[in-house]
């Protein structure tokens, strides 16, 4: 059996003010699964996916990333784990699409070359090769979440964790972001989604993690959790044909 990528050993997270966000979360990742979490507004999403890649540091409890601590290596756990922010506008920084997906690698101190070729191949693995120099404000929201990506793979991550990524997409949008969901996959990364409105992705996920008031109440495949899902704040599939339809439109 793999090691786990990601574990959480009852991690616990306290806010200033002694509000607790995480309560004692324990759970893991294993290589190349496609995993949702889910859970109402406020329930610990966006905290748990945070911890996955030190952007927060837990006050009770380890997260291992590839067995190592984030506590004592947070910069291991963000090349291993790479986050896109449910705003991507906040994540775009660079003048044109080709210097945003170029900022992590020059953070990393590699060489001109080794960072061209990063480049080059993270924006065509998310059919944004063409549109290297175009102005990032240019973009639509679907493109903008696929720059996005192409700068998490650029840091050469492994996993790929998703903060509520169909926020504010239009069809187009939501159409874009899930073919490069899927497509990912496939190549191998293992994938995180948090979302609310899981039928979008329910096709394609192996598992579900259900937040509840900063706690794990759920975990396991969607037709073991889905029969009691809405009394935490989620809806119920009642289809999945958008998931299934993105098959379609890889082809």
């Amino acid at each position: 059996m793999p090691k786990p990528v990601i574990e959480f050993m009852e991690v616990s997270h306290i806010f200033p003010g002694g509000i607790r966000g995480l309560d004692k979360v324990s759970f893991q990742v294993a290589p190349g699964e496609f995993i949702i979490l889910c859970g109402k507004n406020g329930s610990g999403k966006t905290t748990v996916l945070r911890h996955m890649n030190a952007l927060s540091l837990p006050t009770e409890g380890e997260v291992l990333v590839s067995g190592v601590s984030t506590k004592k290596n947070p910069a291991h756990a963000r090349q291993v784990v790479g986050m896109v922010f449910a705003d991507v506008r906040n994540q775009i920084v660079g003048e044109t699409v080709a210097d945003d997906v170029a900022f992590g690698p020059e953070n990393l101190g590699l060489p001109e070359q080794e960072i061209n070729h990063r480049v080059t191949k993270s924006l065509e693995a998310v059919s944004m090769g063409h549109m290297a120099e175009r102005r990032p404000y240019l973009l639509s929201g679907g493109e903008k979440q696929r720059v996005a990506v192409a700068g998490v793979l650029a840091m050469d991550s492994r996993v790929i964790v998703f903060d509520e990524p169909f926020s504010n997409l239009d069809y187009p949008g939501v159409q874009q972001v899930l073919i490069q969901m899927v497509k990912l996959h496939k190549a191998g990364k293992t994938i995180i989604v948090a979302t609310h409105d899981i039928e979008k992705v329910a096709a394609h996920a192996s598992r579900v993690l259900v937040m509840d008031q900063g706690r794990l109440v759920r975990d396991g495949a969607l037709d073991q959790v889905v029969h009691d899902i809405e009394q935490y704040g989620v809806r119920r599939p009642c289809a999945t044909l958008l998931g299934r339809e993105v098959n379609s439109w890889l082809a």
